[in-house]
């Protein structure tokens, strides 16, 4: 692979500040106080992710020869700043809508996410060394699992929702755990992206 060591720093950059999300967002969820102030922090990650996205995409640009795909270097960026993205717009949603104080099932996601992420930032670790995908696939198997977790815990969430729920509440909530589930949902394409970079160039 070519001494082209920058992407892999801009990655793991990425996957790390993934992480950071992540951690405010279940801070937010199991300490609801200052709320406000919780969800401008995670919004400031989010910005930083976008520029870590720019820089990769930039860096793509101006470079001849890559260590792998350029097709997977941007989709994996992309992949990478969704998670973010959709971490910030559940914690925004809950301010918005001024739900209160979250209940178990978002604790339940928020937890998984945190999981999720820091298997990435894992998986991510080993890119930048053939003789370590062995353990990227190991992390990539193990941020599938936790997608399933996920979805398992979103249409339980769902289910409650419907059951006796007011219709606003049963509105905001919806988007809510929508946001957290895809979060994961992009967490199992990160783990995509990095299997298929493995198996080209197995």
């Amino acid at each position: 692979m070519p001494k082209e060591h920058r992407f892999f720093d801009l990655f793991e950059r990425g996957a790390h500040n993934m992480v950071e999300a992540a951690q405010h967002l279940k801070d937010l969820v199991d300490n609801w106080e200052n709320a406000e102030a919780k969800v401008d922090e995670i919004t400031e990650i989010e910005h930083q992710g976008d520029s870590i996205t720019h820089e990769i995409i930039a860096q793509l640009n101006r470079t001849f020869v890559t260590p792998f795909d350029r097709e997977d270097i941007s989709l994996l960026a992309h992949s990478v700043d969704d998670v973010t993205d959709f971490i910030q717009a559940a914690a925004d949603a809950m301010l918005v809508y001024k739900i209160g104080c979250p209940g178990q099932r978002a604790k339940e996601l928020a937890d998984t996410i945190v999981l999720a992420t820091v298997a990435v930032e894992k998986a991510m670790s080993h890119l930048r060394n053939q003789a370590q995908f062995k353990q990227m696939l190991t992390e990539c198997v193990e941020i599938n699992r936790l997608e399933n977790v996920a979805d398992r815990v979103y249409r339980a969430a769902l289910g409650e929702l419907f059951d006796g729920t007011d219709i606003a509440s049963i509105i905001k909530w919806r988007e809510i755990y929508e946001h957290m589930e895809s979060a994961t949902d992009r967490c199992e394409d990160v783990a995509n992206v990095l299997e298929g970079v493995a198996l080209k160039q197995a």
